[in-house]
């Protein structure tokens, strides 16, 4: 047990969350060639990391194994769940190591068993030959949308606001099939991937939601209680440079929900407009059936 799980066994206070924690949790520190491990979470109401810190661990860890490149696309498979009570190790092997792009493989595992694997690809940056870009959704500004933060959500140094209200546990209460969120940290990371980190870790936030939107009498405040949801693959495009210290937005469309399975695609642009990454996760939806001993999630 380390020192985390000591605390709580102790009756102390766990960890809370707040940015410098995210920063913790995802900032991965070499542990031998290859391998670079972070740690645990105590404390958790939930025992399940999200997705999308996963993959941010992977996207910080890449960043360090080829520091004269940047990611520009990280792409992972959510086979297992893995606990925050136990530390997490990514695997890196450089299957390409080239002047303008290398392809870096990423395995994720927790006690020796995987839980992702994916993709990352790191490129060196050129000047623009020709540049174009999709343009902002005409949404208000975020100062004219409310604070946002139910107590699953909540994370000291992060604010969040959703362009209308959208994200609601109401069941009764249906819209379209997307998400438009604000979000802004309190502090800006002194290493730019850990800004990219940060961004990553809200991609996969919102999809579920997203999708059950539409349809009266379910709402994201059903998961893991009464249906079965989590993310099975998200793939991140970093586009331009982000200042997470400024606010910037998910603007997230759900394409297709069904066959226990739902897609959306996303675009994170920049308080100025500019587009700084987009994205695509694929998620699952499904009646929750509780076996003795097993999660509620396998993903």
């Amino acid at each position: 047990m380390g020192a985390g799980g000591e605390r709580a066994a102790a009756g102390e206070p766990a960890r809370p969350w707040d940015q410098d924690e995210l920063l913790r949790l995802m900032d991965v520190r070499p542990a031998g060639p290859g391998r670079y491990t972070a740690p645990p979470h105590e404390g958790a109401e939930r025992n399940v990391v999200e997705a999308g810190q996963l993959l941010a661990d992977a996207v910080v860890a890449a960043a360090k194994e080829i520091p004269d490149q940047r990611v520009t696309s990280a792409s992972m498979v959510f086979s297992r769940a893995a606990g925050h009570d136990k530390g997490i190790a990514v695997d890196l092997d450089v299957v390409h190591r080239g002047r303008t792009y290398s392809t870096v493989q990423a395995r994720v595992a927790q006690e020796d068993e995987l839980r992702c694997a994916g993709l990352i690809l790191m490129g060196a940056d050129a000047d623009d030959l020709v540049t174009s870009t999709a343009p902002m959704p005409d949404v208000p500004r975020p100062d004219e949308v409310r604070p946002f933060g139910p107590p699953g959500m909540r994370v000291r140094g992060r604010e969040l606001r959703v362009v209308d209200d959208a994200y609601d546990w109401d069941p009764q209460h249906v819209g379209p099939p997307e998400l438009l969120v604000w979000t802004r940290f309190a502090a800006a990371p002194a290493a730019s991937y850990l800004h990219s980190a940060l961004m990553t870790h809200s991609v996969t936030h919102w999809t579920i939601a997203a999708a059950l939107r539409p349809h009266a009498g379910y709402s994201e405040a059903m998961a893991h209680k009464t249906i079965s949801t989590g993310i099975s693959k998200a793939t991140v495009a970093y586009h331009d440079d982000i200042d997470v210290s400024r606010w910037f937005l998910y603007a997230n469309q759900v394409v297709y929900t069904g066959r226990g399975t739902t897609q959306s695609e996303g675009r994170v642009y920049a308080e100025d407009g500019r587009l700084v990454a987009s994205y695509a996760v694929h998620g699952m939806i499904r009646p929750l059936v509780r076996r003795p001993g097993a999660p509620d999630m396998v993903l």
